[in-house]
């Protein structure tokens, strides 16, 4: 189906607030899961919503609960999410973390005790539209049940372990930044749960079988199978990276509640590092600099079977002229998923 970015911002208030969330947490979280859809990137946009019912229908997650600051200092600081949306905590962090580079040229925020943050390139793309170049990972996921195996293994040990890197760029004409967002496994969990549900084989390379060997069946998780991280043995230590940072630096683990954040949150650890881009050079002359880069790069000719040469972010700011335009395509089964947990709070999304 086609629906506009107003309309479904609205559609996911209203599920949202009839499940428990306040006015102001429903409102980001919607606004978060349009931008989302509108990004192109669906497994972090509606698809989400059956793990949020789940976790909110079984208590572990606290639909009005906002976040609190723990510790900080003038560059620093540890945040608490209280159990509730992650994406509300951690729009707080970010917002926080600008605040402090903006003072002190570079800071670094650290999240716990909250629930799936979604797209962390959302995030990245806060901190550029202020200037600032920013680094957000997230870790320690499924620490009770893990899901991905380390390059050469076939047990598993970690999860996606997603990062973001974004950079301003503010001469682009829609000033879209540069931008990297990506789990470090060969693709998003999300993208799983969605083979699962339409009954798709898998493409090679992304998970293996009980026994290490390469497989294509989307189920393979579910009899001891594991994903496998992109780019193998680089994939893998920038996923050991991510983890490091995420969760051992920030401490999650000191921070768990065995009420809150079910097996795949409870763990979890979000960092975020903000530099100011014009920290060493005048804005003018690092835009200048940063344009000229990008035009480098698109000016290259294409190799065979590609139309043109993309810099990291054009795909998502493509994505979001186009639905702006043409409207957001929301697919069949996820808004049916979405449809079958409204009706469990009193909405009904047709309507």
């Amino acid at each position: 189906m086609i629906i506009t970015a107003q309309k479904l911002h609205d559609t996911l208030s209203r599920v949202l607030l009839a499940a428990g969330a306040s006015e102001r947490n429903a409102d980001i979280v919607a606004e978060h899961l349009v931008a989302s859809e509108q990004a192109g990137v669906a497994t972090h946009g509606l698809r989400p919503m059956y793990v949020y019912f789940k976790d909110m229908a079984s208590d572990q997650l606290r639909p009005a609960a906002g976040p609190a600051i723990l510790e900080e200092s003038p560059t620093s600081a540890l945040i608490t999410g209280n159990w509730g949306f992650g994406q509300v905590a951690a729009k707080f962090a970010m917002e926080l973390a600008i605040e402090k580079a903006a003072a002190a040229n570079i800071a670094i925020v650290s999240l716990v005790q909250l629930h799936h943050i979604g797209r962390v390139g959302y995030y990245s793309e806060m901190a550029a539209a202020a200037g600032m170049a920013a680094i957000v990972v997230g870790a320690g996921y499924c620490k009770s049940e893990r899901r991905t195996a380390p390059y050469g293994g076939r047990g598993k040990v970690l999860d996606t372990n997603p990062i973001s890197i974004g950079f301003p760029n503010p001469q682009e004409p829609d000033g879209r930044p540069v931008l990297l967002d990506y789990a470090t496994t060969f693709k998003a969990q999300g993208a799983l749960f969605l083979s699962k549900i339409r009954g798709e084989q898998l493409a090679p390379g992304f998970v293996i079988d009980s026994d290490g060997n390469p497989s294509t069946d989307p189920n393979v998780l579910d009899n001891g199978g594991a994903m496998l991280p992109f780019g193998t043995y680089k994939g893998f230590a920038l996923m050991m990276v991510v983890e490091y940072l995420a969760r051992i630096i920030s401490g999650s683990d000191d921070h768990i509640d065995p009420n809150f954040g079910d097996d795949m949150f409870r763990h979890q650890g979000v960092t975020m590092i903000v530099i100011r881009a014009d920290l060493f050079r005048s804005m003018e002359s690092y835009a200048d600099a940063a344009l000229d880069m990008s035009q480098q790069v698109r000016a290259v000719p294409p190799a065979p079977g590609f139309d043109k040469v993309r810099m990291p972010g054009d795909p998502e700011a493509d994505a979001r002229i186009e639905s702006e335009s043409e409207g957001i395509c929301i697919a069949d089964d996820i808004w049916q998923l979405l449809a079958d947990h409204a009706v469990t709070v009193g909405v009904d999304v047709n309507a």
